[in-house]
């Protein structure tokens, strides 16, 4: 597999790929050999420096990084941007933290694509709910605790008007994307839909990382949580009795691997 150099008269190919939860040994190997060829990287702010500097000299580096009040640039304009340089010849790999089509904007982007007749891979990455909760050895599914699981948004338009009844309580795990700036409301959302304010909740920041902490409370606790620990994104929260699994193992992926090599 070879991404080609720019052609005139051939239309490029969007690749929108999934970095993982930011250890770069966590990338498939599909995405890691794309990153290493790409001509032209179009990257969010959640994708590590280290895998950034897995791309080869000369390659050019996008920065489309977001954050709650400052887009680098909106979404229309990196759909545009996507377009444009594939019908320029250029094949692109648009890369995201996590997997493109989880809260990651995918969807919009490979559908602009295709109404302007560009052709889209997906390569899939590690969900950072699944890195996160892996790597703080936090089942999201257990037999005596869990068997349904819920993914949502706490950074979203309309957030008090949606139904979250259900998706969390016994039997259930609940996990927040984005949901730091609106902790407060989340935990005043999930009472007042019958949720006890004990439930156990962990905040998983920087997961996979060196940077990674886990952090645990009440339900009623989040928002001062939030607060008091200074928790900076990315950082995923778990909502449900897996939430208070054991912690006293628990070591970041990149730890683990620098172990394994230092003995090798």
């Amino acid at each position: 597999m070879n991404l080609r150099p720019p052609s005139s008269g051939q239309t490029g190919t969007v690749y929108l790929v999934g970095a993982g939860p930011g250890d770069p040994d966590l990338l498939t190997l599909r995405a890691a050999r794309l990153v290493m060829q790409a001509r032209l990287i179009v990257h969010d702010g959640l994708v590590s420096p280290e895998i950034l500097a897995m791309a080869k000299p000369g390659a050019r580096l996008v920065s489309v990084a977001k954050a709650r009040s400052r887009h680098t640039m909106a979404q229309d304009a990196i759909n545009d941007l996507l377009v444009s340089e594939a019908l320029a010849g250029n094949d692109v790999v648009r890369l995201k933290g996590g997997d493109p089509f989880v809260f990651g904007r995918g969807g919009e982007e490979a559908e602009a694509c295709r109404i302007a007749g560009v052709a889209v891979e997906v390569v899939p990455g590690i969900s950072s709910a699944l890195g996160a909760s892996a790597a703080a050895q936090i089942p999201l599914t257990h037999r005596d605790h869990a068997s349904i699981v819920s993914f949502v948004a706490g950074q979203c338009k309309g957030l008090s008007e949606q139904d979250w009844s259900g998706l969390a309580g016994k039997g259930r795990t609940l996990v927040i994307f984005m949901g730091l700036a609106t902790a407060a409301q989340i935990t005043e959302k999930l009472i007042a839909d019958g949720l006890t304010p004990d439930v156990p909740v962990a905040i998983i920041e920087k997961a996979t990382t060196p940077a990674m902490r886990v952090l645990r409370c009440p339900l009623a606790g989040l928002a001062d949580l939030v607060e008091s620990a200074r928790v900076a994104s990315p950082a995923l929260i778990v909502i449900g009795d897996v939430a208070a699994q054991p912690d006293n193992t628990i070591r970041t992926l990149s730890s683990q691997w620098g172990a394994l090599e230092a003995e090798q």
